[in-house]
């Protein structure tokens, strides 16, 4: 009876285990598939994140100005230069020397100022130049070895890159009294300021390739020859053409003038010019040529060897070609 008790309470048991046993395997078998958690857990945190509605507010950029003092700079136009020369000559003999000779001292000075004023497409130009020497032999007084003094303005306009229209006005003149020496005679006076002087005024074209070369034609030009000091007529018998009685004699011409000024080697400085003038209405024999020619060797920032002359053709003062030539060792000071 107990046998069989048991083995129905046993039968009962395990019918109801397999139903239970194949839900196990049932589960079992759903978790064996894999998933990713990453996937999961970020669409977790995007969902939680996107949740509420948010407001993104635009960035608004706000210029602040700071005020800046800006340097002022003031543009000049002007240029301008300055050169002082002074020369020496001198010689000293003993009173026994027996080859012979003078002693003598010399002192020359040139001093040239010019000034440029640039703003396109003007210009102007100014320029002084002043030349002078004395020199004092042992038994004679002093006398005069240079005299010159030439102020040139120059006003022009650019029309092409090397073509300018210029007007222009001149002065040239001496500023000392000049005598010859006619042995036995005493020294007579043939010239003093404005007598003669020349005042020049031109109109025309100018060519200006560099900075170094400059030719002016002036096609019309108009020319004064003073000499205020009526006194002049009896020791200078054509008066540098002005009419005796008067004082200045007008002419119209030509005029063609051509500089250069230029270092041709180092430490060597070359500076020429040429001036031609033809007379309108006056044979070709009384055209004027002038070229003055200086030729500088610096030693030094101060010390130079100076060679100048000039060469002059004017048959108003002469009828053959007037020259003079100086060689001088010397302080020059240039500015800047």
């Amino acid at each position: 009876m107990i046998k069989t008790v048991t083995k129905l309470l046993f039968t009962i048991l395990l019918a109801g285990a397999v139903p239970a046993l194949a839900q196990v395997k049932d589960t079992l078998k759903t978790d064996s598939v894999k998933i990713d958690t990453g996937l999961l857990n970020r669409y977790r945190i995007e969902s939680r994140r996107n949740a509420l509605p948010t407001r993104i507010r635009p960035v608004e950029l706000v210029p602040e100005y700071i005020p800046l003092n800006m340097p002022e700079y003031n543009i000049s136009h002007w240029k301008r230069w300055f050169t002082v020369a002074l020369n020496f000559n001198q010689s000293a003999f003993s009173t026994n020397w027996s080859a012979g000779g003078v002693s003598a001292v010399a002192v020359g000075t040139n001093v040239i100022m010019k000034t440029e004023y640039n703003k396109a497409p003007f210009s102007y130009t100014s320029e002084v130049n002043f030349l002078y020497g004395r020199s004092k032999n042992k038994g004679q007084g002093a006398r005069k070895t240079n005299d010159r003094l030439f102020i040139d303005n120059k006003l022009a306009t650019q029309m092409s890159k090397s073509w300018f229209f210029f007007g222009s006005l001149s002065i040239e003149t001496q500023v000392d009294k000049g005598f010859q020496y006619p042995d036995p005679n005493p020294p007579v006076v043939i010239s003093k300021f404005l007598g003669p002087g020349y005042i020049t005024e031109s109109v025309g074209f100018e060519y200006k390739p560099n900075r170094y070369l400059d030719v002016r034609l002036g096609t019309g030009t108009a020319r004064q020859t003073l000499v205020l000091d009526t006194a002049l007529y009896r020791t200078q018998p054509g008066n540098y053409g002005v009419t005796v009685g008067k004082r200045v004699r007008n002419e119209l011409a030509f005029q063609g003038i051509a500089t250069f000024d230029k270092d041709i080697m180092q430490n060597l400085h070359l500076n020429w010019r040429y001036a031609l003038f033809i007379p309108y209405g006056r044979p070709l024999d009384f055209t004027n040529h002038r070229l003055d020619v200086t030729l500088i060797a610096r030693v030094n920032k101060l010390i130079n060897v100076t060679i100048n002359g000039t060469a002059l053709y004017n048959k108003d003062t002469s009828k053959k070609i007037q020259g003079t030539e100086g060689l001088a060792l010397g302080v020059m000071y240039r500015y800047p």
